[in-house]
C-alpha cells in the first residue's frame, strides 16, 4: 500500500514542470493523474514498494501520457510535433512549480469557489470524490467546477504574474472548511501555506502561515465526545499543541518585524492571545480588542466588528459590550449567538436563552446548532 501523502505531494512540482514545458494545463493535470493510477499498481512489485526516484518517475511516466493524449489530437498536430520532439524534462526546482502553479489554480479570473476545487485537486493532489466529500458537495458539483475551472486557465500560461493575495485568500477558504469526510482540508491548506511560505517572503503570507498554525493548534480539544462543539472558553488547553503554538508565534513575531502589518497577521495576533492564556478569564482582552480595532481599521468588516464587540464584552463588561454589538449590523453572521452571549453575561438569563434557541435556529451546521440549542435549554432550566 503506497503512503499517499508524500506521493500527492510530489503533484504539483511534477505538474508544474509540464506546464512549464509547453503542456496545456488540463492536459497536464490529466497526465499525472494517470501516472499516479500507475503508480499505485507498478510501485508495489519495485524493489522497497517505490522507485529511487519517484518524483522522476512520476514524471516521465506523465510526459509520456501527456505525449501520448496529445498524439490523440490530430487537431493539435503541430504543437504534438514540437512537444515529443523535446526530450523529457528533468528535474525541476519543486517549489518554483509548485509556486507557479498554486496561483495558477488561485487565478483571480476564477471564482472563489472553483479556485478552492481546484487548488486541491491539482496542488493537494485530491481526487474529485475527497474534494467533493471535503467540501460537502456533490462530486458532480465539483467536477464541472474544476472543468469551468481549466476551461477559464486555457488561455493562461505558467508564470505569467498572479496575485499573492488572491492566493492567500484561497488558502484561507480551504482552511476554514475544515475537516469532514475522510479528507482533513485544514491539514492540507495548512501544508500548501508552508509550501508558499518557502518561497514567498510577503509578511501576510508568514501571517497567514502564523494564523494556521494557531488556530490548528487547538484541534484536538475543539470537539468533544460524537463530535460535539466545544467552545475556545470550556476547552482543555492541555490538549492544545504547544509545539505548534510556539512555531506559530515565532513565525508572526518575525512577520510583525518586518512592519507591514496586514489582516492576517492581525489575526493572528488575536490568535495568540487566545492561546497564550492560561484560561479564558487571564486572556489579555484588552489587547485583544486593540488589534481588532487594527483589523477593523484594515477591512472593515461587521464579522470583525462582531468580534471586536465580544471582546469589548470581556474587557469592559457586558453592558459595554452591548453597546457595541448594537453598532454591528443585526444580519451580520452569529449576530444572534453573540448577543445572547452578552446578555447571559449581564445576567438576562431569560432573553439570552431566547437568544441562544433563535441563534440554533440560524446555525450553518449541526454542531453549532446542537451546542446552541443546549445553551439555551441550560438557561431555561436555571431560569425555571
Amino acid at each position: 500500500m503506497l503512503d499517499d501523502l508524500p506521493l500527492r505531494e510530489l503533484v504539483p512540482a511534477v505538474i508544474g514542470a509540464l506546464v512549464r514545458r509547453g503542456a496545456g494545463f488540463a492536459a497536464a493535470e490529466d497526465a499525472v493523474q494517470e501516472a499516479l493510477l500507475r503508480a499505485h499498481s507498478a510501485w508495489p512489485q519495485l524493489p522497497g514498494g517505490r522507485p529511487r526516484d519517484p518524483k522522476g518517475w512520476l514524471l516521465t511516466v506523465a510526459w509520456h501520457c501527456a505525449v501520448d493524449a496529445h498524439r490523440a489530437e490530430r487537431s493539435r498536430l503541430q504543437r504534438e510535433l514540437r512537444v515529443a520532439a523535446e526530450p523529457p524534462p528533468g528535474p525541476a526546482a519543486d517549489d518554483d512549480d509548485a509556486l507557479q502553479l498554486l496561483f495558477l489554480c488561485a487565478h483571480p479570473s476564477l471564482s472563489p469557489a472553483s479556485a478552492v476545487a481546484l487548488t486541491l485537486r491539482a496542488v493537494g493532489g485530491l481526487t474529485t470524490r475527497q474534494v467533493a466529500a471535503g467540501l460537502l458537495v456533490p462530486e458532480a458539483t465539483v467536477g464541472q467546477r474544476i472543468s469551468r475551472a481549466k476551461r477559464t486557465l486555457a488561455g493562461v500560461r505558467l508564470g505569467e504574474p498572479g496575485d499573492p493575495a488572491t492566493v492567500r485568500r484561497v488558502l484561507y477558504l480551504v482552511f476554514n472548511e475544515g475537516y469532514s469526510g475522510d479528507v482533513d482540508l485544514a491539514a492540507e491548506a495548512l501544508r500548501l501555506t508552508r509550501q508558499l511560505a518557502r518561497t514567498d517572503d510577503h509578511p501576510e503570507t508568514h501571517g497567514l502561515l502564523a494564523l494556521l498554525l494557531l488556530h490548528h493548534a487547538r484541534r484536538a480539544a475543539r470537539t468533544g465526545p460524537g463530535g460535539t462543539l466545544v467552545p475556545l472558553a470550556e476547552q482543555d488547553r492541555s490538549r492544545w499543541d504547544t509545539a505548534m503554538v510556539a512555531e506559530g508565534v515565532e513565525v508572526l513575531q518575525r512577520a510583525l518585524a518586518r512592519d507591514a502589518l496586514g489582516e492576517f497577521q492581525a489575526q493572528a495576533a488575536v490568535a495568540a492571545l487566545h492561546d497564550d492564556a492560561p484560561s479564558v478569564e487571564e486572556t489579555d482582552w484588552v489587547q485583544v480588542v486593540s488589534w481588532y480595532d487594527e483589523l477593523l481599521a484594515l477591512t472593515g468588516s461587521p464579522v470583525v466588528r462582531l468580534n471586536r464587540a465580544v471582546a469589548v464584552g470581556e474587557a469592559d463588561g457586558a453592558a459595554a459590550g452591548l453597546a457595541a454589538l448594537a453598532e454591528v449590523d443585526p444580519g451580520t453572521p452569529r449576530w444572534t449567538a453573540a448577543s445572547a452571549h452578552l446578555h447571559e453575561r449581564a445576567g438576562d438569563l431569560a432573553v439570552a436563552a431566547d437568544l441562544y434557541a433563535e441563534a440554533a435556529r440560524l446555525a450553518p451546521s449541526l454542531a453549532e446548532r446542537h451546542h446552541l440549542a443546549k445553551q439555551a435549554g441550560r438557561l431555561r432550566g436555571a431560569v425555571g
